[in-house]
């Protein structure tokens, strides 16, 4: 999934495409604008106000919906990152069925899917030239297999829109590191996808990169791959490290409350990003990317909507042992107003299991999310037009009858910019207006939910803009309401009651909030040189353990996360075993949830030891949340 930054390569900016409106009355700016050096804010902000997306970029908008699929070497490794040495006769899916993918996901209503064609392991879904790492050299199809083949087909007969993912980072080629040598490879591969294979939607990048065998970090040609993109497959958005679409900055499915498209982020694929988002203070993670404040620092904007990416599951990939943990009808419904309901694109990861079958489970629940939204998104109990409303100035909509209302949906017509910077949405309630609402951004689309009121009109007030707003259209909807409490998670089969901390680093007492089975309260290790572990005694010795859970903490940034780490089990304390060495816990950088790891095989132990090798970003403390220890049924 999405990971570390890369190396930046260059890639140039393509000048900005100024358009005139229908009217001839005012001038756009499409995908990009750059300020002229002695602008006043004003003047910015006016520009601003201008700048539009694209028409590919538009067209990925309206989408609102598409869907991952996270398939590949990991599904049958039990792993979320693979590390290039697997054995490709692991790769079976005897049963793979591209055509219940693709109904399924068109039952679930998306209208695009992506395929992770190769992931950071570097095997291949398609029988590549560039590598044996691939289908070719697994038992699937006798060795004649491709998946990409297959879904694209599928696609093609349901009208569903096709992406591909193809990992930038991969751990299996020899050549990665050798920056030429692999660039060339990479354009191979990256070739033979955007033309063997029909029209591509959608090409997804993410910026993860490493040393490759010669201690050497590979730089990667971003200038290079767009040029391919662009030559082949001219009408595709490029994706997070491409300049069409970027990473919301998170994997949970949540749009920021102020999401700009018109952002002044400088797109990671651009030779000037690292430059001028770190004199700007910027990262894809910020809060804020497109206010007065930044733009009053900034010398260009661009049209960089955002896609929020979150998985159905707690991992990327396929594990059975996650079948009880699939999000809950209210928990996807709440993503989706958190996405495409904060101006942004829904980008749901729904991962094929070892048989090449979407789950059962997976089905049904993006069945009901489409039933879901269709049902109570059908009815729109307002009737209203395009209209432009000044700052300060108010659109007002009535009903037909005083009507129970709980959710509002506003959307501006972003074909002429994205203005609106602070509004307030009032009902008409028993003759006075209460406020129900209110925010910052709308862009293409916001949605309000609040507790439900009989209303007889709704208003809009456009308190702050950029020119006058656009708004295209205020719906009014009264939805059924879910409850969305996720519960406790449960991190160990072992009761925890009688477990106390024999020593760690930094002390034992401060320790004990890793082993308290409150996921609020967390151990923080002290800073040091030395490795960062802690010692449990359980108490009791215990039959067929059969792995351990780690779950780490979102506070302060997610500081102290772990990344690599040994695991030992011990009958008396004195003698260790060490089931796990240097293992990494895969995209735990970004995907901060629990983590349960399986041993090889069922062990007997009374004491553990849980060590950390590294922290995610190289710090000197490690922070612990709630450790566990897995057992079989």
């Amino acid at each position: 999934m999405t990971t570390f930054k890369s190396t930046l390569a260059s890639l140039l900016v393509t000048s900005t495409l100024i358009l005139a409106s229908c009217g001839g009355n005012e001038t756009y700016y499409e995908k990009h604008v750059s300020f002229p050096p002695d602008a006043t804010l004003e003047q910015k902000v006016d520009m601003a106000s201008r700048l539009v997306p694209s028409q590919r970029q538009l067209a990925w908008q309206e989408l609102e919906m598409t869907a991952f699929l996270h398939f590949g070497i990991n599904t049958f490794t039990g792993r979320e990152w693979g590390d290039g040495s697997e054995d490709p006769a692991l790769f079976n899916p005897e049963k793979l069925d591209a055509e219940q993918w693709v109904k399924a996901l068109k039952d679930g209503g998306f209208k695009l899917v992506i395929l992770t064609a190769k992931h950071h392991d570097g095997f291949c879904l398609w029988p590549t030239a560039t590598t044996k790492h691939s289908v070719a050299s697994s038992p699937w199809r006798d060795g004649k297999g491709d998946v990409v083949k297959e879904l694209k087909e599928a696609c093609d007969k349901y009208g569903m829109k096709f992406g591909v993912y193809l990992s930038p980072w991969d751990r299996n080629a020899e050549c990665y590191g050798d920056s030429p040598a692999y660039n060339d490879f990479f354009v191979q591969q990256l070739t033979e996808l955007l033309t063997n294979y029909g029209e591509v939607h959608e090409v997804w990048f993410d910026g993860a990169c490493a040393e490759g065998p010669n201690g050497k970090k590979q730089v990667y040609d971003w200038t290079r791959y767009y040029d391919v993109i662009h030559k082949l497959q001219p009408n595709a958005v490029t994706a997070i490290m491409g300049d069409d679409v970027r990473w919301v900055g998170n994997e949970k499915g949540l749009g920021r409350e102020c999401e700009w498209s018109a952002t002044v982020l400088v797109p990671g694929g651009y030779v000037r990003s690292d430059s001028v988002n770190t004199a700007l203070g910027l990262k894809e993670t910020a809060p804020d990317l497109g206010s007065r404040d930044l733009i009053a620092k900034a010398s260009e904007m661009f049209w960089y909507p955002s896609e929020v990416d979150v998985s159905i599951r707690p991992g990327w990939f396929y594990h059975s042992e996650q079948d009880a943990e699939v999000k809950s009808l209210a928990q996807l419904v709440d993503i989706y107003y958190e996405s495409v309901g904060r101006n942004s694109v829904l980008l749901l990861n729904i991962p094929p299991n070892t048989d090449g079958l979407l789950a059962y489970i997976d089905v049904q629940r993006i069945k009901e999310l489409n039933e879901y939204i269709t049902k109570n998104f059908a009815n729109d109990l307002l009737t209203s037009a395009p209209a432009s409303v000044k700052q300060g100035g108010e659109l007002t909509c009535e009903l037909p009858q005083a009507t129970k209302v709980n959710t509002v949906v506003l959307q501006e017509d972003i074909t002429k910019g994205q203005r609106v910077e602070d509004f307030t949405v009032s009902a008409m309630v028993d003759g006075n207006w209460e406020v129900v609402g209110s925010g910052t951004t709308v862009g293409y689309k916001r949605m309000l939910r609040f507790p439900a009121v009989e209303a007889t009109a709704i208003k809009l007030t456009v308190n702050q803009s950029r020119n006058d707003a656009n708004i295209k259209k205020i719906s009014a909807y009264c939805v059924e309401e879910l409850n969305s409490a996720q519960g406790d998670q449960k991190v160990s089969d072992i009761p925890v009651d009688k477990w106390k901390v024999v020593k760690a680093t930094g002390g034992s007492e401060a320790a004990k909030a890793a082993i308290d089975g409150n996921a609020e309260t967390v151990w923080r290790s002290a800073g040091s040189k030395e490795m960062k572990s802690i010692e449990v005694d359980m108490g009791q010795v215990i039959d067929g353990i059969t792995g351990f859970a780690y779950l780490p903490t979102e506070k302060d940034g997610k500081a102290g996360t772990v990344f690599h780490y040994n695991f030992y089990v011990s009958l008396d304390g004195k003698s260790w075993q060490q089931v796990k060495k240097n293992v990494e816990f895969g995209n735990i950088m970004h995907n901060t949830v629990l983590q349960k790891v399986a041993f090889d095989k069922p062990c007997r132990a009374r004491y553990f030891r849980f060590e950390s090798v590294d922290e995610i970003a190289q710090r000197d403390f490690i922070t612990v949340a709630e450790l566990g220890i897995l057992k079989a049924e």
